[in-house]
């Protein structure tokens, strides 16, 4: 039995929570909003995020930074992106040298175009940071529907003690040294999932949508591969898999924001609607960014970010991919003839 704290108790963090408690491990949950707090202790029960999945006994609930950081074996990091450096500038004073954290939220900074852990390591740079990642909804792990997620690290050892905490019947965990392509893959496949929302909202079909996915994974990598990531990734779980996932499912907050948009909902009202962290917003803008900066091609990613920041109808900007000029499909294929 290990001590594991996850600081964040939004749906996945609570969903992760009772996975980890379920294999046997000593979990404290920590929340810094004084609401969810008490709603867990008085319910043991996130019936905001998670109604029905409750909470096994071993799991403690805490608004006490420095006693949920202290003393742990893991510490996840499960606060949405936006409040990732916060949380860990608030958080690295109480954390030991070589402390491991894995991060499980996926976004990229803005401001600053770092991953998320690239974050944690610049706030807290005595820690041992690992990523992961994959086709997973708090709503389906917090249940025991089968999942199958991996790890990154920057050693093998992290990664598999990692791998370990997580890893039971239903919950299957791969490694990889590939930190830079799993988060990236995580965080774009959200803006990718956005646009699959559109097209639902605009009542279009399949043909589409599947066109969408292929072309997304096609920006992911190309991106990834700029930033040092390796193709290979985004062929796996954290890339093609969790854009799946992301782009088709009811659970996905990101579709349902892109839903509302393409029924004509402004960006700012469907996030309201949606009444959670829609992560692709956030990380819309900086994906676009870096491939600027990169010189990558990311028409499906720029087209969104028209959409949601610049009021382009959302008929318009399929229209333009649609219209782009004419090329190939794998331009390192070489003709017969």
């Amino acid at each position: 039995m290990k001590k594991i704290s996850l600081l964040g108790a939004g749906s996945w963090g609570t969903a992760l929570a009772i996975l980890l408690a379920n294999n046997g491990h000593d979990v404290t949950l920590w929340s810094a909003v004084p609401a969810e707090v008490a709603m867990l202790r008085e319910n043991r029960e996130h019936k905001d995020r998670l109604p029905g999945a409750k909470l096994p006994d071993n799991i403690q609930i805490s608004d006490d930074l420095s006693f949920s950081c202290q003393d742990k074996d893991l510490i996840v990091f499960s606060v949405a992106s936006p409040y990732v450096r916060a949380t860990a500038k608030n958080a690295a004073p109480f954390i030991r040298e070589g402390q491991i954290i894995v991060n499980v939220a996926k976004g990229i900074e803005e401001t600053t175009l770092m991953t998320l852990s690239e974050i944690l390591e610049e706030e807290i740079p005595q820690a041992d940071i690992g990523v992961l990642s994959g086709p997973s909804h708090a709503e389906e792990v917090s249940r025991g529907i089968p999942t199958t997620v991996v790890v990154a690290a920057k050693t093998k050892d992290t990664a598999y003690f990692i791998q370990d905490m997580f890893m039971n019947e239903v919950f299957r965990v791969y490694t990889s040294p590939d930190i830079v392509g799993i988060e990236l893959g995580g965080s774009v496949k959200n803006v990718i999932a956005l646009a699959a929302g559109v097209i639902d909202g605009l009542g279009l079909g399949d043909n589409t949508k599947a066109a969408l996915i292929t072309r997304g994974i096609a920006e992911m990598s190309r991106l990834g591969v700029a930033l040092g990531g390796n193709a290979e990734t985004f062929s796996g779980l954290s890339g093609l898999g969790d854009l799946i996932v992301t782009c088709t499912s009811k659970h996905s907050r990101n579709r349902n924001a892109g839903y509302l948009i393409g029924k004509g909902y402004t960006m700012q009202e469907a996030m309201k609607e949606v009444n959670q962290v829609v992560e692709g917003v956030y990380s819309a803008k900086a994906a676009l960014k870096m491939a600027q900066e990169h010189g990558v091609s990311m028409p499906i990613v720029e087209e969104i970010n028209k959409v949601l920041f610049e009021d382009k109808p959302a008929k318009e900007a399929l229209g333009s991919l649609l219209c782009r000029d004419k090329r190939r499909e794998y331009s390192d294929l070489k003709w017969s003839k």
